[in-house]
């Protein structure tokens, strides 16, 4: 039974963050809604309470029964959780007389606590929070301060294994923000920190094929990271009883369709390649709302893999690349709607198959460990993520065959370029975007009234935040002078320095 922590999300989005932190400790988690504790899971050896964008005093909070889980797991709550743990066991929370936001330093280091081994006082931590405890009940007890929260963590008395921090211990700039981690996930739950990408293939084939038995299974691949680890997992399991459909809607990057069917038939993966374009482009047409592209796209790609999948006899599964930063951002724990993905939400009634997503709990760093370890080439594994939509998404307007060779020849230059200089790999995502703007410009002896092209590439870890990438000059110089001299069209090239947030990665 592969043991796990079960961090309850109160609606933060640093919730995933702390997820991939435990699991950078060898140790699997799930990240479940704060009013879904899984009670009878004996497999379950802790609990993180994670942070919430709510006050606890809020009539609208999200509030978990924290008498149900005392004194039956070790917990650690951060941030809101701590807060909130506090608040029900009779203490105070406050707005805060000012908001604590960026770096502090512990002041005062309870060092002998098990939560705090190895922490030395002066050790930077990242607040961000509006409210603070401002007394602790009874039954509780600090263990740590800054010159501002003079609780920053606590631990309940008599040797009760419940814990709470006001700062965040995720995130980067937390210098002991792992130790503290390894402190509660190792030292204290007692993790055998046995959990890797070759234990996740392991038990994934045998899951597969239990769920799977002698069933026929089709997938949808896209070319990007996540399909291709599912197609070579899949494969790995059930073999020949696997096809996979490649719709080519025609605003995948250029020759990428060649090169992708290529390097699928070197996977030994059994592939039908569908090119599909001038259906996509037909219906696409004066179309220039963003979520009804995506729509569109997406009702497109699901209507052409259906009729594609019924010419294979039998079938009874349809398999996808989801993972989870998909099914996050596509809906909320608020329940709100960010963006729509096209593998994400279900199947039509009509395909009548059942959904196989044998990466759905994985981070994208996580995917690109098991494709390494499945022995997938290292071109595939490191390829930028690409939206589903592909180019759709990156052309602000209407979808036109003669806006997608331009933007295709812009991309090419600017990707081939991050290579070229040694910088692909320095990127989480990079990519070209055609604005729904000309400009005047000057080439020759002639005055121009050409198109502008944006370029985007940004850092990221899990693609939940991102800041824009810092490339070189000269770099940046190159590539704007051979996208204006050699893309007929365009006669501008612009930068985008947003981060995420408040910007999305993609413009659409």
């Amino acid at each position: 039974m592969q043991e796990k922590i079960i961090i309850l999300d109160f609606g933060s989005q640093t919730t995933q963050l702390i997820g991939r932190r435990v699991r950078e400790l060898n140790t699997y988690c799930e990240i479940l809604p704060y009013n879904k504790f899984p009670h009878d899971d004996p497999s379950v050896i802790g609990v993180i309470l994670s942070g919430s964008p709510f006050s606890v005093y809020d009539d609208k909070a999200f509030k978990t029964d924290i008498a149900a889980l005392r004194g039956k797991l070790p917990i650690l709550g951060i941030c809101y959780g701590a807060q909130l743990m506090a608040w029900e066991m009779g203490g105070n929370v406050e707005s805060a007389p000012s908001r604590e936001y960026g770096r502090a330093q512990l002041t005062e280091v309870e060092e002998s606590n098990p939560l705090l081994h190895s922490v030395a006082p002066g050790s930077q931590v990242w607040m961000s929070h509006g409210d603070t405890i401002t007394s602790l009940p009874e039954s509780l007890r600090p263990i740590a301060s800054t010159d501002r929260v003079p609780v920053a963590a606590y631990q309940a008395v008599d040797g009760e294994k419940l814990w709470g921090v006001q700062f965040h211990p995720e995130v980067y700039h937390s210098e002991c923000g792992m130790q503290i981690l390894r402190n509660f996930v190792v030292d204290i739950c007692g993790s055998r920190c046995d959990w890797s990408a070759a234990s996740f293939i392991e038990s994934t084939v045998n899951d597969l094929r239990r769920q799977l038995g002698d069933d026929k299974v089709v997938l949808g691949l896209s070319g990007g990271v996540d399909s291709s680890v599912a197609a070579v997992l899949l494969n790995k399991a059930i073999g020949s009883n696997l096809t996979c459909i490649f719709v080519d809607h025609g605003m995948l990057r250029k020759n990428e369709f060649t090169n992708v069917m290529n390097d699928y038939e070197c996977l030994g993966l059994n592939v039908i390649g569908v090119d599909a374009s001038a259906k996509f482009f037909k219906e696409l047409a004066g179309v220039t709302d963003p979520e009804r592209k995506r729509k569109i796209i997406g009702k497109g790609f699901i209507d052409v893999f259906d009729e594609e999948a019924h010419k294979v006899k039998d079938v009874k599964w349809l398999a996808q690349g989801t993972i989870y930063p998909d099914c996050i951002e596509s809906l909320s724990i608020t329940g709100t709607t960010i963006k729509s993905h096209h593998n994400v939400g279900g199947l039509p009634e009509k395909m009548n198959l059942e959904l196989c997503e044998p990466l759905r709990l994985l981070f994208k760093d996580e995917v690109r460990a098991v494709g390494r370890e499945l022995g997938i080439p290292e071109h595939l594994i490191s390829r930028h993520p690409f939206p589903g939509p592909g180019l759709a998404v990156r052309i602000l307007g209407d979808i036109t065959p003669e806006k997608v060779a331009v933007l295709q020849e812009a991309d090419d230059i600017f990707i081939q370029g991050l290579r070229d200089w040694d910088l692909y790999n320095k990127v989480w995502q990079a990519g070209a975007i055609l604005l729904p703007v000309q400009s005047v410009g000057v080439m020759g002896d002639e005055r121009t009234y050409e198109r502008a092209v944006a370029l985007r590439a940004v850092t990221s870890t899990d693609a939940m935040t991102a800041d824009w990438a810092h490339l070189p000059y000269e770099f940046m110089a190159k590539v704007s002078n051979d996208i204006i001299n050699k893309v007929r069209g365009v006669n501008r090239v612009c930068y985008d320095i947003s981060s995420k947030p408040p910007a999305t990665i993609e413009w659409e």
